[in-house]
């Protein structure tokens, strides 16, 4: 099964960049996306179930994903939805993994800052560099 799918959610894991010995950059971590609702009984926002996705990302995406999200930020993103069932003999299950095309900051729960990098960029320190050059300090309203 292969899908396209939107999912929002928080950075699980903290992402893990590998570069393969042909160059390909790779960056995946684990998102959990849960459903939340009102609780008029209380009156707060509650968590509901909790899906667990494998998020990867491959080429500039992975390179820019690496430099930009942390684990505990929370998330949108777009891709590709693969379901797969495995087994090892001693175990059996089913893997649930979204190939990225499209990544960034949920806004709806803090504000982002965005950095244009030249397309197949290969040094992060100039990603760095530019986004300390566009810092700029919040101000309240």
């Amino acid at each position: 099964m292969t899908e396209q799918i939107a999912v929002s959610g928080l950075v699980a894991t903290t992402p893990r960049e590998v570069v393969t010995s042909d160059g390909l950059a790779i960056t995946s971590f684990r998102l959990a996306s849960s459903k939340r609702r009102f609780d008029r009984s209380t009156g707060n926002w509650i968590d509901a179930e909790t899906n667990w996705f494998s998020v990867v990302a491959f080429r500039q995406l992975a390179k820019n994903m690496a430099s930009s999200i942390s684990k505990g930020d929370r998330v949108v993103l777009f891709g590709k939805l693969k379901v797969r069932d495995w087994d090892n003999g001693e175990r059996s299950g089913t893997a649930v993994e979204i190939e990225a095309s499209s990544i960034g900051h949920d806004l709806m729960f803090g504000v982002s800052s965005f950095v244009r990098v030249k397309p197949n960029s290969e040094d992060a320190a100039e990603v760095e560099e530019a986004q300390e050059d566009s810092d700029t300090e919040l101000q309240p309203a």
